[in-house]
C-alpha cells in the first residue's frame, strides 16, 4: 500500500471535524530559509521586526542528495515585504574538512544568504505575490536559486504556486511547484507540497505563546512522506522559535490623534530647526480698560498668588527630575511664565526619547498654569544637544487625550527666556567625578569554516567612563575571556581572531560643540589591536537642522608600542535617516584600519532601539553581511549614585558576512575596519544616530508611552 494512502486518509478524516482555527493562518519558515512549506516558499513574509531562529536536519547536499545533516536559519522581517535570511549547511559540526577531504570524505559545510521580497501593487483580496532568491551573490554557490510565487488564503487553507529556477541537480525548486497548507486548529497544521521533483507532506505542532511568557512562538515540524528517488529517509524534522527583535516598535503604540491647534505647523517648523516662535508665548491682546485703584490691588495680589504657587510646583518638579535619576538638573521660570528645564539623561541610556518623554510629562504634571510655556534642554556632559518648546496645555492635552502636541524642536543649544528665576542653587545632581560601569559580552566567532560550524571566543567585557568636565572624561576598557572553542585556543588556527585578557583601552576624550551644527571629539590613549599601539582619534561631525542628515570625518593615527611602526586610517563618510519609516543609510570611504582602500554601504532598519542591517563593502576585498543590534540592558538603568553606576551594553552587535563575486569564500578578517571605543560622538551624544527634531516628531507616540510607563 502506497504510503501517501494513510497520509490522505487521516486528512479527510480531519477535513470532517469543526474547523478550530478561527484565526490568520501563520506563517513560519521553512526548511531551506523562507517562509513557506517543507521546500517551497509561500508569498508570504515575516512581519517586520520579528526574527526567527531555526534548526532542521534534512541537509541538502550539493543539491545531489537528502542527508541527515545540520541546517541553521536565522531570518528576519526587515520591512515590510521584505524577509531576509542566513542559512549554515552542514554534514557534521565539529569534523576538520581538510582531513576528511584527504581521507575521501564528502562533506559540506557551506554559508548562504536569502531573500524574499512580496509585491505589495496587488490588491489585497486578490492574492499575495512574492519573489525571491536563495544562496544570492555569495563565492561558491552550492543553492542558487531564484523563484517568483503567489498564495492564496481561503477559510483554514493557505495554496501556494510558482516557478522557480536552480542549479539543483535533482531538480528542486527548478521548474513549477506548488502546496497546500491546511490549519484546522491554531497550533496544528498540515503541509503537502510538489517540489518541482518529488511530493513532501508534513506536519506542524506551534507551543502557544503563553507557555513561553509571551516571549515567542516555538514551532515543531515534521516532514514525515517523501517520494523523492534521493533521500535514504523520509523523516526530518525542525524547531523553530520567533519573536519581536524589539517591544518598543513603532507599531506597538497607540496612534496620536491630530490636534485642533496648530500642531502641523509647529511639526513642520521643527523639521526645518526653527526656534521657538515668541507667538507660543504671547495671548491676544484685548482692548485697554480703566480700572479703580482697589481693582487693580486686586489682581496685583493675585497675580502674587500664582507666582507663589508657580513657584511651589517648580521646586516639586525639580524635585521629581532629580528623583527620577536625571543629572544637571536646573529649572527655573519667568513671569511669562516660561517654564526652563535643563538636564542629562543618565538612565534611559537606550534611547534618550524615553528620557525626552518623561521629564515632558513632568511638566505638565506639575505645571498646572494653563497660560505657561516651557523649554526644555537635554544635554550631555553639558554639551546641548536638543531643545523642545511648547505649550503646557497643549503637552497636557497629548498625555491625557493623545492628541498631537505643538512642539517646536531644536537641535543643540535653546534660546533661553529673558527674566528666568532659577529655582534652588544652580544645578543639582552632577555628572562628574561617578564611574560608569558598563558590563556586556566581547565575542569573536566564524561560521561554516573547514574546522567548525561555528567556532567563537567569548570574552566578559567592563568599560568604565569618568566624566571629568564639559566634554571630558576617561574611558577604560578591560575584559576577561570566559570560554574558547578548540579552534580559538593559543596557538590554533584562529588564535590571532581570539579574544585576549586584560586592557583593551584607556583612553581620555574630550567633545565640543562648534558653531553651525558642528561636534568635535578626540581620543588620546592606549589602544590594544592585537598589538599594543598609542593612538589619537579626531572624529568630526555636521548634523543638519532636521537631524535626518549627519556628515562626517574620522581619523586616527597609531604608534606602534614595541617597534619603530605607526599607522594611520582616514575615512569620511555621510548617513541619512529616513524617521517615517524608521531607516538610515551610511555611505563611508577611504582607506581603513588594515590599510585596504574602497567604500562601505550599510543599511540599518530599526525596531524600537534594535536594527537589523544589511551591508557590503569594496576594498581589496568584496564583502556581503548582515548585522543585527539589541540593547543588553534594561530600558530604565539604575540612577548614578555617589559611588558610581553599573548598567549593561546599550547597544550590542554581531554580524556574519560573506565573500561575493569570488570563485572561493577565504575568511576576511578586520576589512572595512575602523578602531571603536564605548565612548564616540555617535553613542555617547547622538542617541545612535537618532538624536533630532524630526525622529521625535515621528515618535510621538513613545513620548507619551513613556512618561505613562515609568511616571
Amino acid at each position: 500500500m502506497s504510503k501517501l494512502t494513510p497520509i490522505l486518509a487521516s486528512s479527510l478524516l480531519s477535513l470532517s471535524l469543526p474547523s478550530g482555527a478561527g484565526e490568520i493562518l501563520k506563517n513560519h519558515q521553512n526548511f531551506t530559509g523562507s517562509t513557506g512549506i517543507v521546500n517551497t516558499p509561500s508569498a508570504k513574509v515575516l512581519a517586520p521586526g520579528v526574527i526567527d531562529i531555526g534548526y532542521n536536519n534534512q541537509l541538502n547536499l550539493r543539491g545531489a542528495e537528502y542527508l541527515d545533516g545540520y541546517n541553521y536559519i536565522f531570518s528576519a522581517g526587515i520591512w515590510s515585504g521584505l524577509e531576509v535570511s542566513g542559512q549554515i549547511a552542514s554534514s557534521t559540526m565539529h569534523d576538520n574538512m581538510f582531513k576528511t577531504k584527504a581521507l575521501g570524505e564528502d562533506q559540506l559545510r557551506d554559508l548562504s544568504f536569502n531573500a524574499k521580497y512580496q509585491i505589495p501593487f496587488v490588491p489585497e483580496d486578490w492574492f499575495d505575490l512574492a519573489i525571491g532568491g536563495k544562496d544570492i551573490g555569495g563565492a561558491a554557490n552550492k543553492y542558487e536559486s531564484y523563484f517568483v510565487v503567489a498564495s492564496k488564503d481561503w477559510l483554514d487553507f493557505r495554496f501556494s504556486t510558482g516557478v522557480s529556477s536552480s542549479k539543483s541537480q535533482i531538480g528542486l525548486m527548478d521548474g513549477v511547484f506548488a502546496g497546500v497548507e491546511w490549519q484546522p486548529l491554531e497550533w496544528f497544521a498540515l503541509q503537502l507540497e510538489h517540489d518541482a521533483e518529488a511530493v513532501n507532506a508534513a506536519a506542524r505542532v506551534t507551543v502557544p505563546k503563553a507557555w513561553l511568557f509571551d516571549l515567542g512562538t516555538l514551532t515543531l515540524t515534521s516532514r514525515f512522506y517523501s517520494n523523492t528517488d534521493h533521500s535514504d529517509k523520509d523523516t526530518y524534522y525542525g524547531i523553530n522559535f520567533s519573536m519581536p527583535l524589539s517591544e518598543q516598535s513603532r507599531t506597538d503604540y497607540q496612534v496620536i490623534k491630530p490636534a485642533p491647534d496648530n500642531a502641523a505647523v509647529m511639526a513642520h517648523l521643527s523639521e526645518q530647526g526653527a526656534k521657538p516662535m515668541q507667538s507660543l508665548e504671547v495671548k491676544a491682546s484685548e482692548p485697554a480698560q480703566v480700572v479703580s485703584r482697589s481693582q487693580s490691588d486686586e489682581l496685583s495680589s493675585a497675580k502674587e498668588v500664582n507666582i507663589s504657587e508657580l513657584n511651589i510646583e517648580i521646586r516639586a518638579l525639580k524635585q521629581a527630575l532629580v528623583a527620577d535619576g536625571f543629572e544637571n538638573v536646573q529649572v527655573g521660570a519667568n513671569r511669562e511664565p516660561v517654564i526652563v528645564v535643563k538636564f542629562e539623561n543618565p538612565i534611559f541610556n537606550r534611547n534618550d526619547l524615553d528620557a525626552i518623554g518623561v521629564v515632558l510629562g513632568r511638566v505638565a504634571q506639575y505645571i498646572s498654569d494653563d497660560s505657561a510655556s516651557y523649554t526644555v534642554q537635554l544635554s550631555k556632559h553639558d554639551i546641548p544637544l536638543l531643545s523642545l518648546s511648547g505649550q503646557v496645555d497643549s503637552y497636557r492635552q497629548f498625555i491625557t487625550e493623545g492628541t498631537s502636541p505643538g512642539v517646536v524642536i531644536r537641535q543643540g543649544m535653546m534660546d533661553v527666556p529673558g527674566g528666568v528665576a532659577w529655582i534652588g542653587s544652580g544645578t543639582v545632581n552632577s555628572p562628574y567625578f561617578k564611574p560608569r560601569l558598563t558590563l556586556g559580552p566581547a565575542l569573536s566567532s566564524t561560521y561554516a569554516t573547514e574546522l567548525g560550524v561555528y567556532d567563537f571566543s567569548l570574552a566578559l567585557r567592563a568599560d568604565l567612563e569618568v566624566p571629568v568636565w564639559r566634554g571630558a572624561g576617561f574611558n577604560i576598557t578591560a575584559q576577561t575571556v570566559v570560554a574558547d572553542t578548540e579552534d580559538f585556543e593559543a596557538g590554533d588556527t584562529f588564535e590571532a581572531r581570539r579574544e585576549r585578557d586584560g586592557l583593551e583601552r584607556a583612553v581620555f576624550y574630550q567633545t565640543l560643540d562648534l558653531p553651525f551644527g558642528l561636534y568635535n571629539q578626540t581620543q588620546v590613549g592606549f589602544f590594544r589591536e592585537y598589538y599594543d599601539y598609542t593612538g589619537i582619534i579626531n572624529e568630526t561631525a555636521w548634523i543638519s537642522p532636521s537631524g535626518r542628515h549627519k556628515l562626517y570625518n574620522t581619523y586616527g593615527f597609531f604608534d606602534y608600542q614595541d617597534y619603530n611602526e605607526d599607522r594611520d586610517y582616514h575615512v569620511m563618510g555621510y548617513q541619512y535617516h529616513w524617521v517615517e519609516q524608521d531607516i538610515s543609510f551610511h555611505l563611508s570611504g577611504g582607506e581603513f584600519w588594515k590599510r585596504d582602500k574602497g567604500m562601505k554601504v550599510e543599511t540599518k532598519f530599526w525596531f524600537g532601539d534594535s536594527y537589523v542591517s544589511i551591508y557590503a563593502y569594496d576594498t581589496d576585498v568584496q564583502v556581503a553581511g548582515i548585522s543585527f543590534s539589541i540593547p543588553l540592558t534594561p530600558r530604565k538603568d539604575m540612577a548614578v549614585s555617589e559611588y558610581g553606576q553599573v548598567k549593561g551594553n546599550q547597544a550590542w552587535r554581531h554580524g556574519v558576512s560573506t565573500r561575493i563575486g569570488e570563485d572561493t569564500n577565504a575568511l576576511v578578517y578586520k576589512k572595512g575596519y575602523t578602531p571603536e571605543t564605548s565612548v564616540s560622538l555617535d553613542r555617547t551624544y547622538f542617541n545612535q544616530g537618532r538624536l533630532s527634531g524630526s525622529y521625535v516628531y515621528a515618535n510621538l507616540a513613545r513620548l507619551r508611552e513613556a512618561y505613562l510607563t515609568f511616571k
